[in-house]
């Protein structure tokens, strides 16, 4: 994804390890830390770059301060485009984590760790190295934060009282996706019912793509988010100087 940036003339991207993530230190009371906060960094590291608006890319949990930040500060968003989320906010009209299936991977994170079997073959477009990349990062940070955001804090009310992101925005969906089997996830890709508080939105979804569509397809991925920002920047008459290409990131 950040090689795509080379081919959108004029643009350059940033990729953010989140506080508590990766290469970030962690924040000083993690147990506070919570979708607000990771917002509030992006709004600080695009003011310290001199950036007024950008482009945001998220991946999976990275899409939702994607999306908090274009309801919240719309005037700093040129568009949003996300990988395997279509919109959802945190809080208690998110992810109705009573309607999951009993056992469901997302309330069982540290015994499921401890159930990882590292025998199980990984798929061809994941290599060792991306694992051991991965690997040291996680190792570096731990899962204290990772745990906490967005998990710990996805049911939090953040206050958002008019949930729509009026940028032009992409949502790029494997049909293999796990996340399109969550209860009305499907009706509320397919029948449109998510262009109700995102009304500029386009979606495509991969046939063979699955929940690492960017790993498994990024050439096609590539392409998709370069039409895009070709599309979408020549009616951004605000931008001066150079145009800037928000990447935001699940870890």
């Amino acid at each position: 994804m950040m090689e795509a940036s080379d081919d959108c003339a004029g643009y350059r991207a940033i990729a953010i390890d989140f506080r508590g993530y990766g290469l970030s230190d962690h924040p000083s009371e993690p147990e506070k830390e919570n979708f607000n906060d990771l917002v509030g960094d992006i709004v600080t590291l695009l003011d310290s770059l001199g950036i007024n608006k950008a482009f945001l890319v998220g991946k999976d949990f990275g899409a939702v301060p994607a999306f908090l930040l274009a309801v919240i500060h719309p005037v700093r968003v040129s568009g949003v485009i996300t990988l395997g989320i279509p919109f959802l906010i945190p809080g208690p009209v998110g992810i109705q984590f009573d309607l999951l299936p009993k056992g469901f991977y997302m309330l069982r994170w540290v015994e499921i760790m401890d159930l990882v079997d590292p025998s199980t073959p990984l798929p061809p477009w994941f290599t060792e190295d991306d694992l051991d990349v991965y690997a040291a990062l996680y190792k570096n940070s731990g899962f204290r934060t990772a745990l906490q955001v967005p998990y710990r804090f996805s049911q939090l009310d953040y206050g958002v009282t008019n949930p729509k992101v009026t940028a032009p925005s992409l949502l790029i969906m494997g049909e293999k996706d796990y996340f399109v089997k969550f209860p009305g996830m499907e009706d509320y890709m397919r029948k449109g019912i998510v262009k109700q508080f995102m009304p500029n939105l386009d979606i495509t979804f991969m046939p063979e793509g699955n929940h690492f569509v960017q790993e498994q397809l990024p050439e096609q991925v590539n392409e998709l988010i370069i039409i895009f920002h070709k599309k979408n920047s020549r009616f951004d008459m605000s931008l001066v100087g150079e145009h800037q290409c928000g990447t935001e990131e699940s870890n």
